[in-house]
């Protein structure tokens, strides 16, 4: 369905929303992490290794959570059904990072298709990277598979990759809740 790197930016995408805005987790209220805790949350959102502590840095910090903010609006429009929405708001995050597509090399591996200039900074190349893959859904087939949590309280979001575009829960965690929820309910109406 999607190649591996743009599968990698969509799952940054929902690890950047899920970490770094505020709402609803696993029947809880979430709030993001601030101020000097932002960067270590925005090193866990990102892929293990990709960088240290020290390269994630409070402002390019608190960039990838405006970031997620604006990402969050995409899932939020998707959702409801609001593709014009969702892909203005792409639009405008796509111009603004300046996203495009580029052929880069790391030593010891072959060629990968980037979303930034090799002197872009850290937040501008994840802000185009999940941009550009958020993007490359919308303007598919495959929009559909972007969505909200549907546990109550719990607003995280996904990207449903299953065979039968049949996700529903950002976690199992949420999905075992709805299915204990409902069998409480069945056995207590029984009775």
């Amino acid at each position: 369905m999607f190649d591996s790197h743009i599968a990698t930016l969509l799952d940054v995408a929902v690890a950047l929303v899920n970490e770094l805005t505020d709402g609803a987790r696993r029947g809880k209220a979430y709030v993001a992490p601030r101020e000097t805790d932002l960067p270590d949350a925005v090193l866990a959102a990102l892929p293990p290794g990709s960088l240290s502590r020290e390269e994630v840095g409070q402002g390019p910090a608190e960039f990838l959570a405006r970031t997620a903010g604006q990402l969050r609006d995409v899932f939020a429009a998707v959702d409801s059904g609001d593709i014009d929405a969702a892909a203005a708001t792409l639009n405008t995050l796509l111009r603004a990072t300046g996203a495009r597509p580029q052929l880069d090399r790391v030593p010891g591996e072959p060629w990968q298709v980037h979303f930034h200039g090799t002197e872009d900074s850290l937040a501008i190349g994840w802000s185009a990277g999940c941009a550009t893959a958020l993007a490359l859904a919308l303007g598919s087939d495959l929009a559909g598979r972007l969505g909200i949590c549907r546990a109550p309280k719990c607003d995280r979001v996904y990207v449903d990759a299953s065979r039968n575009a049949a996700k529903q829960f950002c976690s199992p965690a949420c999905q075992s809740r709805v299915k204990a929820a409902a069998h409480r309910a069945r056995r207590a109406a029984s009775t």
